[in-house]
């Protein structure tokens, strides 16, 4: 495996290979991995993400999986990195971490069968499909705000190539806590079968990112929490959360709210008729509490 990350490097994005503790580029520059400013890992065209993958994640809505895919779209200005800071909008309190594994493509990729699809695979990153609930009322049919508003896209912090997808665990943590952990052969559809599906309609181009689901657990946080999702063999992405400088307008489109949709998403399901999961409950009280208060008034 070999892994590719792109910095700034002098001031210039430069593309680098990872070895050991130390960033290297052609051009023989190094500069350690811990002292790099981090770019992600591609310039795509498109960001996809799939819906629903990990059966822990359908059980938790008390839904099933459907018989095929469903995805949604993520605009390249949501795009972050490895150490980015995720802005959460002044107004809003519904930001969900969602840690996932990142398809990227590696060469035009068009009608193929999933046997074929991981010939057109470049490699794979680490990525969160972070959430801003608090426009799920508005927004349900196409995800636009929740899940494409700036910065809620990060991925990093490289690009790992000839990595094998399969027995691989995912796990998510806030502030040093495990809050999400998983396992990749519980996937309903593997890496190259989400590649084959979109290529049937969808012209895929290197660089392009392939979210590719979340495990159970997917739950609010604030800003200061630092949050990590690691994968074996690929990686750990680090992400600060911030509140934005100025608030929503409210001179013109949908305000944000703490609706029983968007509450019971936040919070992992029909939380009002189930009561609320005891990590949950003892992750965020304060959050409970609040959101229980608005929805009985």
């Amino acid at each position: 495996m070999t892994e590719y990350r792109r910095i700034l490097l002098d001031g210039a994005a430069v593309q680098v290979v990872r070895h050991g503790d130390e960033l290297r580029a052609s051009d023989g520059r190094t500069v350690g991995v811990d002292e790099a400013v981090h770019l992600p890992p591609t310039e795509p065209t498109k960001i996809i993400a799939v819906h629903l993958n990990y059966p822990s994640r359908s059980d938790e809505f008390m839904t099933k999986l459907p018989p095929a895919p469903t995805y949604f779209h993520k605009p390249i200005t949501a795009l972050n990195s490895h150490k980015g800071a995720v802005v959460r909008p002044r107004g809003c309190q519904w930001l969900n971490y969602e840690g996932e594994i990142v398809i990227i493509i590696g060469k035009t990729c068009r009608n193929v069968s999933p046997a074929e699809a991981g010939d057109y695979i470049a490699g794979y990153s680490v990525g969160n499909d972070f959430g801003l609930h608090d426009f799920r009322d508005t927004d349900a049919g196409s995800m636009l705000r929740v899940k494409g508003s700036d910065t809620l896209a990060p991925v990093g912090p490289g690009l790992v190539t000839d990595w094998d997808f399969r027995g691989k665990t995912i796990r998510t943590l806030v502030n040093g806590k495990v809050v999400q952990e998983d396992s990749t052969d519980t996937m309903e559809w593997d890496m190259h079968y989400l590649v084959a599906d979109l290529a049937r309609t969808i012209t895929l181009v290197p660089g392009d990112m392939i979210y590719s689901g979340t495990p159970a657990n997917s739950r609010p946080v604030q800003p200061g929490d630092i949050v990590e999702v690691e994968v074996d063999g690929l990686g750990r992405l680090t992400n600060h959360v911030v509140e934005g400088p100025e608030p929503i307008r409210t001179d013109v489109g949908a305000q944000p709210t703490s609706s029983e949709e968007v509450v019971s998403t936040a919070l992992g399901g029909d939380w009002e008729f189930r009561g609320i999961r005891t990590p949950s409950k003892d992750l965020y009280p304060s959050r409970i509490e609040e959101a229980s208060t608005e929805e009985k008034n």
